[in-house]
């Protein structure tokens, strides 16, 4: 069973800076591809980026050229640098792995935005 572990949420106000980590407890090596998702109160959890394991990177539109994620292969760990953050990014913030027909998540984290 694969455990995702998250870090790195909390409170920042707008125009801040946070860094989210995930630690994955098997080598990464092995998943098509690891990401973020989110789940802002009342809505739908929406992907916000991903990156395959050949390193190719997918952002929503709402986070291009602020967020940017990246993989650690030694480190078993996928991050998300999200600069420029808005109020409108406040959010639980899921990390996930595809591996094969199986997708495994994280517990999630809170990122939240002040105005």
């Amino acid at each position: 069973q694969v455990q995702l572990v998250e870090s790195g949420g909390g409170l920042v106000q707008a125009g801040g800076s946070l860094r989210l980590s995930c630690r994955a407890s098997a080598s990464i090596f092995s998943f098509n591809a690891m990401g973020w998702y989110r789940q802002a109160p009342g809505k739908q959890r929406e992907l916000v980026a991903d990156i395959t394991n050949g390193g190719r990177t997918n952002y929503a539109d709402s986070v291009k050229g602020r967020f940017t994620i990246s993989r650690v292969n030694a480190k078993d760990t996928v991050s998300l640098q999200m600069n420029s953050l808005k109020p409108e990014d406040t959010a639980v913030y899921y990390c996930y792995a595809k591996l094969l027909l199986s997708n495994y998540w994280g517990q999630g984290t809170q990122v939240t935005v002040s105005s």
